[in-house]
């Protein structure tokens, strides 16, 4: 192959990543408020909280991609993160049953985190400076804190005995 398909092929733009973006968050909201009534009262506040973290990083993406002056930034060509695939597959939902353990949850929530973390750094690294990379960095530092504290709660969990 020719280099320059090689450089096509890592190349997106912003608004395809914005998709994938309002994508991944949309699931993750649905997956969380539909998860909270059959996970243990012992997480369920944690999995509302996710839910309504996912509801907010939703409403940033489209109303960022509803604006007029965002039309040229839109279809602007950016470098696509090595991170994507992982990201982009993080929209397909395991089923964790009627009574899913926490440690599960957990587990799922946290892959999630990371994977939404690394997007987002990456983005951020690729993006010039400004309002989009300052969206992604941000985006990336709320991940960030978002798998610490589910780490905190996964180690409380698994090391007290709550699983």
């Amino acid at each position: 192959m020719s280099k320059g398909h090689d450089r096509l092929k890592v190349l997106t733009t912003v608004g395809e990543v914005f998709a994938v973006a309002i994508e991944f968050e949309r699931t993750a909201r649905d997956f969380y408020v539909a998860l909270a009534p059959k996970v243990s009262k012992s997480i369920r506040y944690l999995v509302e909280e996710l839910a309504e973290e996912e509801q907010n990083h939703f409403d940033l993406f489209t109303a960022m991609a509803a604006r007029a002056d965002m039309a040229g930034v839109l279809a602007a060509e950016i470098q696509r993160p090595a991170s994507d695939r992982k990201f982009s597959d993080c929209v397909h939902l395991p089923d964790l049953g009627e009574h899913p353990d926490d440690q599960a949850v957990l587990q799922y929530a946290l892959m999630r985190e990371h994977a939404a973390m690394e997007q987002y750094r990456a983005l951020a690294d690729e993006t010039p400076a400004g309002s989009l990379r300052d969206l992604f960095a941000y985006l990336a530092n709320e991940e960030t804190k978002h798998k610490n504290e589910l780490e905190a709660v996964y180690y409380d969990t698994v090391h007290s005995g709550g699983v």
